[in-house]
């Protein structure tokens, strides 16, 4: 059973999201095309202006693939980047451990779907679905945890850096205690297999990563592209010149959010240099001191002509940060939408300016799909409570206080007694009126004593109540701490790995048959094997 709800009435999502997919006036300026009635021919039409290096991307993803196993369907969509009437559909995720959250794969399934949808509409065309991996970020805290059964899972590892360059060493810890979760679930043991392979068998963690990755969607013709890679690094050199000897993103982004902070908080400050220098184990800012520019936290220190020779010897060693990230990858794909979640959306909007500055076209932005997987137990016990899809997102005491109000036979509600107090005090300051003027104050201080009197009645009254329906408040929580983990969308908390172990492949099939490239709602998806 497939239900929707506007993102809007979740209460899970920000003003700046639900502005941003109504397309307010306030924030319409800030991005190209409608996010719900996208004009994706119009972005064809500016991407085919572009002079994508389609021979040098192909070059870099044949050498990303020939450890991997050959999956036709991977294999036709890379020889087709080398057309002109091929573009790409983007999403971008770091390299967390075992993916991370459920939105991970969402992320991917939708950029999948949204590419059949466009070659159905665009037969003359090719489309081609894109995880670009965020491998240079150095965030171990968010990278290396994980959720499950109910508990955290945590990498402890010493290394620094790019987690995308990390080994995945102590990782069978970690293993054992996935194992020991999934339990003897249908497909568990195959999917050990797997995660055995990825983390035993690869020397870091985007190798790894893209290893998984491929396994799980490359049947769907999915490309992975690892931006770390030298040659990719190359075409962005002008942009990243810019960047180190005029430091030409600080201005015009700056001036975006001048105009955007005065609705919204802002996502992502520039920085004078959004650059970091990247070796394995480090990852630091470059920052400019007069004549020199420097690594901090090290004593790399760079001349203009020195810094010149060192970014044309070794661009690698050049790691764009969330302001310069998504122009790199405009620039090296031909693609015309980029799927994200709230926060992406937010700085992406920060961007537009940016990307007119260096002529490189502004894709269409898309919010991903958010989906609440609804296992069979769930759904009884809504049924059995009589709690709708909708109620469920509500806060627990709000679902247990209306389900109480709506059962009791007694009168919780003490609208008649506030009635009765206001007409009281009515007649009780017209009489102060006429007495003395002074005293209305003083009336009008004990009308308000008198009815938070009355409201901490009706707490005692609704508190005691709860205590005959105690079976049904528990059942209430249950369901509510089943399916929103910590009080956080099941999505942004959970991970893939106990719905892939019940159903197999065949999960992520479901999902995608549900999911909805281009849409204002929520999903709620019943999940019936997975208990």
């Amino acid at each position: 059973m497939l239900e929707y709800i506007p993102y809007g009435k979740t209460g899970y999502f920000n003003q700046l999201v639900t502005d941003f997919l109504a397309e307010q006036p306030q924030i319409r300026p800030f991005y190209t095309y409608s996010p719900v009635h996208p004009d994706f021919a119009a972005a064809m039409q500016a991407r085919q202006k572009f002079d994508t290096p389609r021979a040098a991307l192909v070059a870099a993803l044949e050498q990303q693939y020939e450890a991997l196993e050959p999956t036709k369907a991977v294999q036709d969509n890379i020889s087709a980047l080398l057309q002109p009437t091929t573009f790409t559909v983007c999403t971008a995720h770091q390299p967390n451990i075992f993916t991370g959250y459920l939105y991970f794969a969402y992320k991917i399934l939708q950029t999948i779907k949204l590419c059949a949808n466009l070659k159905a509409q665009y037969p003359q065309h090719n489309f081609v679905p894109v995880y670009y991996m965020g491998s240079e970020d150095a965030d171990i805290e968010e990278l290396g945890s994980i959720y499950l059964d109910g508990k955290t899972l945590t990498w402890n590892t010493a290394q620094q850096g790019a987690v995308g360059r990390m080994q995945p060493e102590g990782l069978e810890t970690l293993l054992a205690d996935v194992k020991k979760a999934l339990g003897y679930a249908p497909h568990a043991d195959e999917l050990m297999t797997l995660l055995q392979k990825t983390y035993l068998e690869h020397q870091n963690i985007q190798t790894a990563t893209l290893y998984l990755v491929h396994a799980l969607f490359g049947r769907y013709g999915l490309v992975v592209l690892v931006p770390d890679n030298a040659a990719l690094k190359r075409l962005y050199l002008p942009v990243i010149k810019d960047e180190l000897f005029h430091q030409t993103s600080f201005g015009i982004v700056n001036n975006t959010l001048e105009q955007l902070s005065v609705h919204y908080k802002v996502q992502a400050n520039p920085r004078e240099i959004n650059l970091f220098y990247l070796q394995d184990g480090m990852r630091e800012r470059i920052v400019q001191e007069g004549d020199q520019w420097k690594v901090l936290h090290t004593p790399l220190t760079f001349t203009a002509a020195s810094l010149e020779a060192e970014l044309e010897a070794h661009p690698e060693k050049f790691s764009p940060n969330v302001i310069l990230r998504g122009m790199f990858q405009e620039t090296i794909l031909p693609n015309i939408a980029f799927i994200g979640g709230g926060g992406e959306i937010a700085y992406w909007l920060e961007l537009q300016q940016l990307f007119a500055h260096y002529q490189v076209p502004f894709p269409v932005l898309l919010l991903r799909n958010s989906l609440l997987l609804v296992d069979e137990q769930s759904r009884q016990r809504m049924t059995k409570l009589g709690i709708t899809t909708t109620e469920l997102f509500k806060t627990t005491e709000d679902i247990v206080n209306d389900y109480v109000k709506q059962h009791t036979n007694a009168s919780l509600v003490l609208k008649d007694e506030y009635a009765a107090i206001d007409q009281l005090f009515d007649v009780l300051e017209a009489k102060a009126k006429s007495i003395d003027v002074t005293l209305m104050a003083t009336t009008a201080s004990e009308r308000k004593k008198a009815l938070k009197s009355v409201g901490k009645l009706e707490h005692k009254f609704l508190r005691a109540e709860k205590k005959k329906f105690a079976w049904q408040t528990d059942q209430i929580r249950q369901l509510k701490n089943k399916l929103f983990p910590a009080g956080s969308l099941q999505e942004r908390k959970e991970n893939f790995m106990p719905w892939y172990a019940a159903e197999g492949p065949a999960f992520l099939d479901r999902v995608l048959a549900a999911i909805n490239p281009v849409t204002d709602q929520f999903t709620v998806l019943d999940c019936d094997s997975c208990d």
